[in-house]
């Protein structure tokens, strides 16, 4: 069984359904050390949890890792990493931030505990609580 990540961007910038509508993406531009090391951890097959930020405030897609760690061609000095995505579902329902602080199973969840960080691990009954949350 493979990992459980959850990765952040803006919708304004790349939403979930530009990422269905191009059907992959290179995640690139995380210069977080903390994040890229999450990204460098990252597997062929790991799902994602795809959290829309600044607006929206809610995990809105589940995708996969399709392409592990390699150079991240916006880093010129060769330091950090990028890894590909492809999507797998959108969820029946986003599962807001509000939702996630407001549930005892996730107290200890990455995202909320290191708000700033683009990507982050999940625990596996981080994950089920999530998906539980998204069905409704």
């Amino acid at each position: 069984m493979g990992a459980y990540w959850l990765v952040k961007s803006e919708p304004a910038k790349y939403a979930y359904a530009d990422l269905v509508r191009d059907g992959k993406t290179v995640w690139d531009g995380v210069r977080n050390n903390a994040a890229a090391l999450h990204l460098k951890a990252m597997k062929v097959g790991d799902e994602v949890l795809y959290y829309h930020s600044q607006e929206g405030l809610a995990v809105v897609g589940v995708a996969k890792v399709v392409k592990e760690a390699f150079p991240d061609e916006t880093d010129p000095a060769g330091r950090f990493v990028a890894v590909e995505l492809a999507p797998v579902r959108e969820l029946k329902r986003p599962v807001t931030l509000q939702a996630m602080k407001a549930n005892p199973a996730l107290a200890s969840l990455e995202m909320i505990r290191q708000g700033r960080l683009s990507v982050s691990p999940v625990r596996p009954d981080e994950w089920a609580a999530i998906l539980k949350m998204a069905e409704g």
